[in-house]
């Protein structure tokens, strides 16, 4: 059977070596399979080509920090990827303080640059069903612009999501990024893809990441995604990560330069309304 015509049972049973005794589908191209040993995983078909590839690597990068936790990469090929299945729990304060220390460390652990792939993962990845490429850059106001933002903007004008007119209000925050970015920082290692749909609050009372968008980048987009989707204890989660590192001044108000970057996927993604916000957001970042 070609791999592109694999079932995710047939998937985990190839890349794990071990028969497959049940399979559950959560999803077009997620599944959850036990194990004929009795280990319950998680089986993701990729969005795309390298998607799968780029994921693992994620994992592996973030794992590598010993901070954060992320489910373990059983098995992968350039169409699937096996991981472990995270028991999962309810959200609670404990988990929440631990969490934002741990994502600190995470930042902390670094990155080779703006831009930077993890070691051993493509340059051509994707955050969620978008393509996204991981091209180094030098300082970040100019990298976030030309490698994380305006590919975005130039996404959503060709297909009709936002007008020239209104792209140029993002193209103005863009001007003026060397300004509003706030003091300089050293490339963090970031998830990449934080919102609150990829944190998971384990049943041992741990919180764990899945779905990577892993590169070198600033660490407060991290955060500010986290902000932006809605993410339980989010002040604790903050508090925690205060105290392990604390933020650079005015990093509130900064909020909104970072949260361009995912509007704008969704915008490019999923249609109008995120196109208002990323205006909205757009026009407060300027004072317009």
């Amino acid at each position: 059977m070609a791999q592109h015509d694999e079932d995710p049972g047939t998937a985990a049973a190839r890349l794990t070596g071990r028969p497959v005794a049940a399979v559950r589908a959560r999803s077009a191209g997620l599944a959850e399979a036990t194990l004929a040993d009795g280990r319950a995983v998680m089986v993701k078909r990729g969005e795309g080509p390298g998607a799968a590839a780029a994921e693992a690597a994620g994992l592996r990068w973030l794992a590598a920090a010993g901070a954060v936790a992320v489910p373990g990469v059983l098995g992968r090929d350039e169409r699937w990827l096996v991981t472990e299945l995270v028991a999962v729990g309810r959200p609670g304060a404990e988990a929440a303080i631990r969490f934002g220390q741990d994502l600190a460390a995470l930042h902390a652990a670094g990155a080779g640059g703006f831009g930077a792939a993890p070691p051993d993962g493509p340059r051509d990845a994707w955050i969620g069903t978008a393509p996204m490429r991981n091209e180094p850059g030098g300082d970040w106001p100019h990298w976030y612009a030309e490698h994380r933002v305006l590919p975005y903007l130039r996404t959503a004008v060709d297909r009709g999501t936002l007008r020239p007119g209104e792209a140029a209000v993002v193209e103005r925050v863009c001007e003026r990024l060397p300004e509003l970015a706030g003091p300089p920082e050293p490339p963090a290692r970031l998830h990449g893809d934080l919102w609150n749909g990829n944190v998971l609050w384990g049943a041992d009372g741990r919180v764990r990441l899945i779905d990577p968008a892993a590169h070198g980048g600033h660490r407060e987009t991290d955060l500010a995604m986290l902000r932006l989707f809605g993410c339980p204890y989010l002040d604790l989660v903050l508090k925690g990560y205060q105290e392990m590192a604390p933020l650079a001044a005015g990093w509130a108000e900064r909020v909104g330069v970072h949260q361009l970057f995912p509007l704008l996927v969704h915008t490019a993604l999923f249609g109008r309304g995120y196109a208002e916000q990323t205006l909205e957001t757009s026009r407060t970042i300027a004072g317009m």
